[in-house]
């Protein structure tokens, strides 16, 4: 049984490989592109709305009331980033409903990259608000002596960030590809449906984590 889909070559050509991972990855991202065009070509004020207009506006809202309830004035500066770390995640996870389909989240180099996005945006919005010597200064924050362990602080939550999420989304897949072989048809899909609501809880989880992190570093000394 292999861990991840990093470990099914579609093409190679020297040392550079084509795996079901980035193939999952660009599906998921050609479904927010082609989903998000599609239900934003025609927006309308009125009541008359579609469903999927409906839709929208209920996700949008409450990733924007949630990124507020953390502590940050501009929710909508921060929607743009936030907002996107949630739906890639949580559509990956919905996209699980396919058959052959393995989620690009139950991959490390995956998760890792979400991580260090997070962990190159955090210093930015903090820059940002507080100017570059005022955040570094917060490396010094409550003695100088700190500057070390700040320093592994930042790398360590990064490094947690990527194996949480892609310990709980590698496990519910194996799981469920287990109690396939073992077990009768019915159970593996009740997991399936359990396996999507991990993945919309793992994609709240790292959306908010995300959203702290934002909001620790654009605090004012």
């Amino acid at each position: 049984m292999r861990l991840s889909s990093d470990e099914v070559i579609i093409w190679q050509h020297g040392f550079v490989k084509l795996n079901a991972t980035i193939v999952w990855t660009w599906l998921v991202m050609c479904i927010l592109i082609v989903g998000s065009f599609l239900i934003t070509r025609r927006l309308r004020k009125t009541k008359e709305r579609s469903g999927w207009q409906n839709i929208l506006e209920i996700v949008v809202l409450g990733i924007l009331d949630q990124i507020k309830d953390i502590g940050l004035e501009k929710p909508k500066k921060h929607l743009g980033f936030i907002g996107t770390m949630f739906l890639f995640i949580a559509v990956a996870s919905l996209c699980t409903i396919l058959p052959f389909y393995e989620p690009p989240t139950g991959s490390l180099s995956t998760t890792a990259a979400l991580a260090i996005s997070v962990f190159l945006a955090v210093p930015l919005f903090g820059i940002e608000n507080r100017g570059f010597i005022g955040y570094l200064k917060t490396y010094l924050e409550p003695t100088p002596l700190m500057l070390p362990f700040n320093v592994i602080g930042e790398v360590s939550r990064t490094l947690a960030m990527a194996i949480r999420l892609f310990g709980n989304m590698m496990s519910g897949s194996m799981i469920v590809s287990i109690l396939l072989v073992i077990t009768p048809f019915i159970f593996p899909i009740v997991m399936s449906l359990l396996g999507l609501l991990t993945g919309m809880v793992q994609a709240y989880i790292f959306s908010i984590i995300t959203a702290v992190y934002i909001a620790a570093a654009m605090q004012s000394g």
